[in-house]
């Protein structure tokens, strides 16, 4: 089995021989390395070109910058493998990443992505925690409209999902991950694995960070899911779903935007004026 495994980089001269070593690492042998350059003006090319001069299944492409959604569906585009994963160019993987998840598609042959837990680290590549959302197997669209449980750099998918319901959205500037699973969710199965395969670096500059643009995002791509996919989830999902977001970031905005904390509690409470955590969530607001 070919596995594509597929890298958007900018400016990250400094991060990517970490990420590309530990591909290179892999106990798994049999797979092709697509790095996109999404336009770097740092040394990336050459540092890229580098290593491509000595392993063949390295591929580097270049584009005028565009985002990263962009440059993953470039990548996509030219993509022969039969599963397909994703790594960020600040991010590495452990050494058996790839083989641990062929051995969870061998274990459930149902599963269209399999995917598990991360490792964060700090921009000295120093661990700060293993803690991880809890995460889920099946068929989860309705879970995933609560908050995104999918850790991008920890997946894999089988290529006929990309094939048949398309890559990267690339309508926004963060989230295109989120966007992605939710439609998968749709129509494929996911398998959580309880294994670390990935180690994820927090750093002050990172985009993802934002979490007003965050959540202006989330709601938008559940939003406009409800509306592309509407026999995705049931009624009473859809309720859970969206009101559990709402509270959720209610409860974000508690401490520094009243007006911003109200709003998303009304919504919540608007949807779901019988759910009993939203009210819990209403009384800490007015308490704080």
């Amino acid at each position: 089995m070919l596995v594509s495994i597929i890298t958007p980089t900018y400016n990250r001269e400094a991060f990517l021989p970490a990420a590309i070593e530990s591909v290179l690492a892999q106990s798994y042998k049999n797979f092709e390395f697509i790095i996109v350059d999404d336009g770097s003006e740092d040394n990336s090319r050459s540092l890229i070109e580098s290593y491509a001069e000595k392993d063949s299944r390295i591929k580097y492409l270049y584009q005028q910058n565009q985002r990263q959604s962009v440059a993953r569906n470039y990548a996509l585009s030219i993509a022969k493998g039969d599963f397909i994963c994703f790594l960020d160019s600040d991010n590495y993987w452990p050494t058996d990443k790839l083989e641990k998840s062929l051995k969870a598609f061998g274990e459930y042959p149902e599963a269209d992505i399999v995917y598990g837990d991360c490792i964060t680290i700090d921009e000295n590549g120093n661990e700060l925690h293993r803690n991880n959302m809890r995460r889920y197997s099946g068929r989860i669209a309705g879970l995933l409209l609560k908050d995104n449980f999918i850790s991008m750099n920890t997946t894999m998918t089988r290529r006929k999902c990309f094939e048949e319901m398309g890559g990267m959205s690339g309508k926004r500037r963060v989230a295109d991950d989120y966007d992605l699973w939710l439609k998968f969710s749709a129509r494929y199965r996911f398998q959580y694995i309880p294994e670390f395969l990935a180690y994820y670096r927090v750093m002050e500059n990172q985009i993802s960070s934002n979490k007003k643009l965050r959540f202006e995002t989330n709601e938008s791509i559940i939003l406009d899911f409800l509306t592309n996919y509407p026999d995705a989830v049931s009624e009473q999902e859809k309720k859970a779903g969206l009101s559990a977001f709402y509270t959720r970031k209610a409860r974000h905005y508690a401490g520094s935007d009243k007006r911003e904390s109200y709003a998303a509690i009304r919504n919540a409470l608007k949807i779901n004026p019988l759910g009993v955590s939203v009210w819990r969530a209403l009384a800490k607001i007015l308490i704080s």
